[in-house]
């Protein structure tokens, strides 16, 4: 394991946790004195059966978000919006009815000023009959890091000012 801001090794059985900057991080003892030393958590002193109950672990769906493809909404969404809607000759009040949505934010939508969570997305795609979710495959960060310089930390990045 190694200090996340100077990159020194730090003894995995034993790492500092300080709080720099407003960020928890794993240190080497000179760079804890940049913050302060968080103590670690309690370790629970018993661990409590569910009676009748499967494990907790067990319960959880057992799938990887990695392998499936997710959706994002496309970049011109707001456009596409006001396009699609104008095609239908909707006015912005018509689309909210149509979507139980107020006339407000239609307006920030197809402004910019405001993006649309999933389920909206999917009542805009409906109504006006467009694709607004397009399908991205996750991308693989450790192909962008340079193998022969091993993993990244701070101090590869900034010079550290001592007081």
């Amino acid at each position: 394991m190694e200090c996340e801001i100077c990159g020194k090794p730090v003894p995995e059985n034993n790492p500092i946790r300080a709080k720099i900057e407003g960020s928890v991080m794993v240190v080497c003892k000179e760079c804890s004195k940049l913050g302060t030393v968080q103590k670690a958590p309690p370790k629970p002193k018993y661990v409590k059966q569910n009676k009748g109950k499967k494990p907790a672990n067990t319960r959880k769906r057992n799938y990887s978000r990695n392998d499936e493809p997710s959706e994002e909404l496309i970049e011109d969404f707001s456009f596409e919006v006001r396009k699609a809607r104008e095609a239908k000759d909707w006015s912005r009040e018509d689309l909210g009815r149509k979507i139980n949505e107020r006339v407000s934010v239609i307006t920030r939508i197809e402004t910019g000023k405001m993006t649309p969570d999933t389920k909206l997305t999917k009542k805009l795609e409906k109504a006006l009959n467009i694709k607004l979710l397009e399908k991205v495959d996750n991308v693989d960060l450790n192909q962008f890091i340079n193998s022969s310089s091993g993993e990244r930390t701070l101090g590869n990045i900034m010079k550290i000012k001592r007081k």
